[in-house]
């Protein structure tokens, strides 16, 4: 019975635990949101810059359009500028699980997290949706149509486009923790390069237009990232046999050292 009760109140201090950490990271998340109000006009008129130039112009269609997008568009800066403090919160969760190298291992995760999201959503906004948007815009001559842009569905495109390529991006990362933790080996991603090579291959077509030239000059960086993500597999792998090797002459060393003593 004292056991059990034991488990509850562990459980009971995980939850209470999480509780807070989802409270305050609301908290810090709604703060960037408001602090992020005021540079939302300065956003907007830069992410319009491309349709300008190319003599479109965005249409609101709705009544509450413009008071949408707006603060969808605060929310998503906030949500960003947040996500360093929201991956430490998690972080911080689990660190009591971890040993102290994985603790210090993992807390060094964060920066590289954030930074190849930012890398990612750099790729996809200045090299991707330029593409798509003259593609686009082509077809849309060629057609004899008259593009009308809704401001609702031109953002919401945006982020459809823009921010699954931050997440993709965070395959490298990805890699070396499950190599680090021994989840995967590289040689195991070398065996199936051709079906991950097929996977984002797909994920390229989803994002893209139907079109093979966009297609390719997507699926391309997705195979450079995946190369890449190996590379890491691999220098990563190497690291934890060199700790293993370590690690068990000194557990040799310690144990001759024991009989020696008696």
């Amino acid at each position: 019975m004292t056991h059990q009760t034991d488990q509850e109140r562990a459980l009971s201090d995980h939850l209470t635990e999480l509780r807070r950490r989802l409270m305050l990271s609301a908290f810090v998340v709604f703060a960037f949101f408001l602090m992020a109000l005021p540079s939302v006009k300065y956003v907007l008129a830069y992410l319009q810059a491309d349709l300008v130039e190319r003599g479109l112009e965005l249409n609101a269609f709705g009544v509450a359009d413009p008071l949408m997008i707006y603060l969808n568009l605060a929310l998503v800066i906030g949500l960003v500028a947040s996500s360093p403090f929201l991956l430490y919160q998690l972080w911080a969760f689990v660190a009591p699980g971890l040993h102290p190298n994985e603790r210090k291992g993992t807390l060094a995760y964060i920066p590289i997290i954030f930074v190849l999201f930012l890398v990612g959503l750099a790729f996809a906004y200045y090299w991707l949706f330029p593409l798509v948007l003259d593609i686009s815009t082509n077809l849309g001559q060629d057609l004899g149509l008259t593009q009308i842009i809704g401001a609702s569905n031109y953002f919401t495109f945006l982020l459809q486009l823009t921010i699954p390529f931050g997440l993709l991006f965070q395959l490298p990362v990805v890699t070396m923790f499950l190599t680090r933790i021994g989840v995967v080996t590289p040689y195991f991603l070398s065996s199936i390069r051709k079906y991950a090579y097929f996977a984002l291959f797909v994920v390229a077509a989803f994002i893209t237009p139907p079109d093979l030239t966009s297609h390719l000059m997507v699926s391309l960086p997705l195979f450079f990232l995946y190369e890449i993500s190996l590379s890491i597999s691999r220098i990563t792998y190497r690291g934890v046999l060199r700790r293993e090797k370590e690690a068990m002459v000194k557990e040799q060393m310690d144990l001759m050292k024991q009989m020696n003593e008696k």
